[in-house]
């Protein structure tokens, strides 16, 4: 299972968040504990995404899809 790393900022009132592996994947929060919800949320949205663009744009090839898993 691949683990990403989350990188949290204090910004005056507010907590910023985002994943060093994963460029885009950014949230912020008041609270430390909203911004690692909001966080989750963007990469999950990233990665839902990235696999509809993919779909769209492989759709009518002669394609492999297998899963690729990463660390154990």
């Amino acid at each position: 299972m691949i683990k990403l790393t989350a990188i949290y900022e204090r910004e005056g009132d507010w907590w910023i968040g985002y994943v060093e592996e994963l460029p885009g994947a950014n949230a912020q929060g008041q609270t430390l504990e909203e911004v690692r919800e909001s966080l989750k949320e963007a990469v999950q949205l990233i990665i839902e995404a990235n696999r509809e663009l993919t779909r769209r744009e492989t759709k009518g090839k002669e394609v492999i899809k297998e899963e690729l898993v990463v660390g154990a």
